[in-house]
């Protein structure tokens, strides 16, 4: 029998009780998780697989290779997925190093196969390392479910936890946010930025992320929001604000039905 997450409402409400049980309800989740089987097949086949296109020939295999980092999406788009991997990321017109959205850097780079060396499928305790990460993403994608909006905010927490470890230049931080489609949504609902805020000029974004961070948060790199407090005021807005638009839409929403329903009352009263 699987586990589906507990979620009690959404919102910041929502998040603190989630937080609070999130220890306990990972473990259940993983031990009773509808995906055991295909955890097991993974652990008992990656060893045998060397090459890109040996993966994704194996649905049951690219499954949880795409799900251990967010990307479970493109099972379907197996050529696109096949030139990630096999262009690996050491050449810098590699194709997960053009993209935007760096996730797809980190999948090909977990694997190696566009490397020139042997796999890191091979290496001992590859399987355990991207089980690991396919569990916790499982779980948060269970949570987005029942609510999107928690999915984030777990996901926000996870990779600003990263971040703080990434190193790189002042600016590395910044550009690792912005190329993460799911933490920058976070922190663009959070900075207050419309939804055109994508349109502008790179180094446009980059001055106003740092601009806010260090005027509503005290930040001076994007790595400070790794600090706890710091990172949970971040969620907190985010959710307070995304809580906030979805009352506003469901509210307008239904003063339109019902101006449309006192409309027709009035067009059926003239008829009379």
């Amino acid at each position: 029998m699987s586990f589906q997450p507990i979620v009690v409402g959404g919102g910041y409400g929502g998040w603190r009780f989630l937080t609070r049980t999130l220890e306990s309800q990972q473990k259940t989740h993983a031990e009773h998780s509808s995906s055991s089987r295909d955890k097991a097949y993974f652990a008992e086949k990656i060893g045998s697989i060397t090459s890109a296109a040996d993966l994704v020939a194996d649905r049951r295999l690219l499954g949880v290779a795409l799900g251990a980092f967010g990307l479970e999406d493109d099972i379907n788009n197996r050529a696109f997925v096949e030139r990630i991997l096999s262009d690996g990321t050491i050449e810098p017109d590699a194709l997960s190093n053009r993209l935007a959205d760096k996730r797809y850097r980190k999948f090909s780079a977990a694997f190696g196969f566009g490397s020139g060396l042997p796999p890191k499928t091979i290496r001992p305790g590859f399987a355990d390392s991207i089980l690991k990460e396919f569990a916790v993403r499982s779980f948060e994608k269970d949570v987005g479910e029942q609510d999107a909006n928690l999915r984030l905010a777990l996901g926000a927490r996870r990779e600003l936890g990263e971040l703080s470890n990434a190193g790189g230049s002042a600016n590395t931080g910044w550009y690792t946010i912005m190329g993460n489609k799911p933490l920058r949504a976070v922190f663009e609902k959070a900075f207050g930025l419309p939804a055109s805020f994508g349109a502008l000029d790179l180094d446009a974004q980059l001055d106003t992320f740092k601009d806010i961070a260090e005027r509503r948060f005290g930040a001076s790199s994007a790595a400070d929001f790794a600090e706890p407090e710091r990172m949970e005021k971040l969620i907190r807005i985010f959710l307070v604000r995304a809580d906030a638009e979805a009352f506003g839409a469901t509210t307008g929403s239904a003063a339109l039905t019902l101006v449309s329903q006192a409309a027709t009352l009035q067009a059926s009263f003239r008829q009379r």
